[in-house]
């Protein structure tokens, strides 16, 4: 094997290494499910289906 692709094996480790640290962190420093719904329904209208998406949905059955 090469040099080079040891190399990108130990870098893909290292990355997702940190990843999974910093997912779990994240989890922990999150909101609980109640918050963050409140939140989301006071800043957005939510899902709208409107023309367009309908028009959408039908074009994109197969």
């Amino acid at each position: 094997m090469s040099d080079k692709a040891k190399a990108g094996r130990r870098e893909f480790l290292k990355l997702a290494g940190i990843g999974a640290v910093t997912g779990g962190v994240a989890m922990a420093m999150g909101q609980d499910d109640a918050k963050a719904n409140e939140a989301l329904s006071e800043t957005s209208a939510g899902y709208r289906e409107t023309e367009h998406v309908k028009t959408y949905y039908e074009l994109a059955r197969f």
